[in-house]
């Protein structure tokens, strides 16, 4: 639908690129594409920015952050367990609550040294305790659980942050480095048709955008997915080689009328082969009158007529001319 092209058009100008004078190029794959239940299909939207399905760990935390520091921690900020297998035998009751408090100081200071390396938001791939949450709302910081890794790579990649896997350095003592910190202008949690997200904004590398698609089911979503990467690829294919082919079975059908010319021509058995796939090549204008309830026979007639018009007229228009399913005429497409 024109909602729809609208979209697919304004998300692949977003990540178009000037390569030389006349040429460019677009990598769609810094589009990311979010699908919710509920709503109707043209509740659809793209918006700019990184869109992530989930929200700050507490809402005592701020819920936007201009000129954001990113972090992104690929371990848990929970209270540290010891490993299965460790028994520890304990028989003062007192070393036992130090143990107990120890567990969670580990946490927090951790949590510390990514704060004091000037991190203003958190992303994480495992959970957070509710108990760790009190650093981050007393330095007005977002922490955000649960990226996917995939997600995660993005980040990294766009923002210029590098993920870490541990705290430990090489001299066995934990440390974060602040050169870890990737940057964005904003880092927001917004509505974005009816369910809450996570946007990074206009960072270091631009992002291209994020379309959060609309429908009533798994099934139907799905199926808008689709139609949208089909839709992604083709406008990246045009923009990139700057070439556009006509549509409605024209293509099939001048290549057709052409082999058959040629076929004529040809006074061997090959004849017969060549005269086959050029009928062969009729059968995508015969599915798509087909499919769109019209007379297939009534409208190859006329659409084969146009390309025999154009075999003996190089400069006519008429070797454009394909199906028009929405009126079930012939047209110049």
């Amino acid at each position: 639908s024109a909602h729809f092209a609208k979209l697919v058009v304004e998300a692949v100008n977003s990540v178009k690129r000037q390569t030389g004078p006349d040429t460019f190029s677009c990598n769609i794959n810094k589009l990311k594409i979010l699908k919710t239940h509920g709503g109707k299909m043209h509740d659809s939207a793209f918006i700019k920015g990184f869109a992530l399905n989930c929200t700050v760990a507490s809402q005592a935390m701020p819920k936007k952050i201009i000129h954001a520091k990113i972090a992104l921690l690929d371990f848990s900020l929970q209270k540290l367990r010891m490993a299965m297998g460790i028994q520890i035998l304990v028989t003062d009751p007192e070393k036992l609550e130090a143990i107990r408090k120890e567990e969670i100081d580990i946490v927090m200071r951790r949590i510390k040294l990514v704060l004091d390396a000037g991190a203003n938001v958190v992303l994480c791939t495992g959970g957070i305790d509710d108990l760790c949450l009190k650093p981050f709302v007393e330095a007005k910081a977002m922490a955000v659980r649960r990226i996917t890794k995939a997600d995660m790579r993005c980040i990294a990649e766009s923002t210029g942050a590098t993920i870490c896997l541990s705290l430990s350095n090489m001299d066995g003592e934990e440390a974060f480095d602040p050169a870890y910190l990737g940057f964005a202008d904003d880092v927001e949690q917004r509505f974005v048709s009816d369910n809450e997200l996570i946007v990074i904004s206009e960072s270091k590398i631009k992002f291209g955008g994020s379309f959060i698609l609309r429908g009533a089911n798994d099934y139907l979503c799905d199926e808008i997915e689709r139609s949208i990467h089909d839709a992604l690829c083709v406008t990246k294919r045009v923009i990139e080689s700057n070439t556009i082919v006509p549509g409605g079975g024209a293509v099939e059908t001048a290549l057709s009328v052409h082999l058959e010319n040629f076929a004529c021509g040809i006074s061997t058995k090959e004849q017969i082969a060549i005269a086959e796939y050029a009928n062969s090549l009729l059968v995508i204008p015969k599915t798509l009158a087909s499919n769109a309830a019209l007379d297939a026979s009534d409208v190859i007639a006329k659409l084969r007529g146009c390309h025999y018009k154009a075999c003996n007229n190089i400069n006519s228009s008429d070797k454009w001319c394909g199906l028009d399913l929405a009126s079930g005429e012939v047209r110049n497409n």
